[in-house]
């Protein structure tokens, strides 16, 4: 800790006291807001959550709505100062790595201080929850990061040699730091990876691997025990329509596979219906197909009691209902789903109970179902375990990285020699 360096307050409540000799102003007499004219063949930037500035070509593509006429699109060059108007406040916040256009709710801004210094003071701002203090709307976790408001915040002012040694140690620092947290998510990854290839190879190919195979017929399966038979959906599995019951809550398929209450989980970014037409009773325990994401994971077996959109398939079986459910998902994970879609939508299909009902699905004797999904549930639960530890890894790293870049934008903290 720095106990020689003299302190004062500073007058902004997030930050608190920084060293006597840096100074304080508004943005406004700090930055430019900057308007730029789009050139041809610009690709599309976008500002991530996570800080980077790129354009959408480098990293994705998929998810994104593209405005036919880009109204009030603007040019960003490389270099630039980027503060995402909407998504600012979770810290998407940056210095673009390309040249291209962007939609308006993109701030675009100069100084002759130092960019990187500045970026790294509003991501720090923008994790004190200064933005979300400003907020005027009323949508959940979001808020309007207008220039108005850029312009009117504070800032701090350390000397411009000062501001570029916190820029540069904090450029290796936060390099180090992510470096670690790459190496912990690609663990991460390989674990995701091994669990559906668990889920797969189990439901395809048995787990007694002396047993006698055959060619099952079906490409996704290839060959499979020869005492398996192959049962189409229609004649193994039933479709349930139930009716719903006063003061049901709202049961959510998602991609994870976690059938439940939307209260459980989270409410937002739901459009909830008025009159909830064609809302199907789910029961505790009932087998769930989402119809247009079912492509991605999302099946599962319901944790809740609830009522639910018509999108959602509801199925029973005298089966093992979780050996249906892990073979329909490594259907997903095969992109097999996908291979069958005859929509347009991109990542998406159209997977309905007729489709289901046609489906031939590879089904073991009842006491090989269910020590394959004893299997199966014992290996992904290990799996997890060990997921779990290291999100919490990740998460501490965050947290570090975000005191780090705090300490040192705010002069609680010099840089060392």
């Amino acid at each position: 800790m720095n106990t020689l360096r003299e302190m004062k307050e500073s007058g902004i409540e997030w930050v608190g006291s920084i060293p006597k000799d840096w100074n304080v102003k508004k943005g406004k007499y700090i930055f430019n807001f900057v308007q730029k004219p789009i050139r041809d063949n610009d690709g599309v930037i976008t500002c991530f959550r996570d800080g980077e500035v790129t354009l959408r070509s480098n990293r994705r593509e998929e998810g994104f709505t593209m405005s036919d006429k880009e109204i009030g699109y603007q040019g960003i060059d490389e270099g630039d100062l980027v503060v995402h108007g909407m998504d600012g406040f979770a810290g998407a916040i940056g210095i673009s790595d390309s040249r291209g256009k962007a939609s308006p709710v993109l701030n675009v801004l100069d100084t002759y201080e130092n960019k990187k210094y500045y970026m790294y003071f509003l991501r720090s701002a923008a994790w004190s929850g200064l933005f979300l203090s400003l907020a005027t709307g009323i949508r959940v976790r979001t808020c309007d990061t207008n220039w108005g408001k850029l312009r009117n915040i504070t800032y701090l002012i350390p000397s411009k040699y000062e501001q570029k040694k916190i820029a540069n140690f904090l450029n290796i620092k936060c390099a180090e730091i992510d470096s670690l947290s790459d190496d912990i998510q690609s663990e991460i990854d390989t674990l995701e990876a091994y669990k559906k290839s668990i889920v797969t190879e189990a439901v395809t190919k048995g787990i007694d691997k002396s047993a006698p195979i055959k060619d099952s017929g079906l490409p996704w399966v290839g060959e499979m025990p020869s005492h398996w038979k192959l049962v189409r959906g229609k004649y193994c599995l039933k479709y349930l329509q139930k009716p719903v019951r006063q003061d049901d809550g709202v049961i959510t398929c998602f991609r994870d596979g976690e059938v439940t209450l939307r209260s459980k989980r989270r409410e937002e970014g739901f459009t909830m219906s008025d009159k909830e037409i064609g809302y199907q009773g789910i029961d505790e325990g009932d087998l769930v197909v989402h119809g247009m994401d079912g492509f991605a994971g999302a099946i599962g077996i319901s944790d809740s009691r609830g009522k639910a959109s018509p999108v959602l398939n509801v199925l029973d079986t005298e089966e093992n209902k979780k050996y249906f459910m892990y073979y329909l998902r490594s259907m997903a994970y095969g992109d097999v789903f996908l291979a069958l879609a005859t929509g347009i939508r991109v990542r998406s299909c159209d997977l309905r109970w007729n489709k289901l009902a046609e489906l031939s699905y590879p089904i073991p004797p009842k006491d090989e179902q269910d020590a394959i999904v004893a299997y199966i549930d014992d290996k992904l639960h290990r799996a997890d375990e060990i997921i779990r530890e290291k999100q919490e890894q990740l998460d501490v790293l965050a947290e570090y990285k975000k005191s780090v870049i705090y300490e040192y934008v705010t002069g609680k903290k010099e840089v060392p020699v």
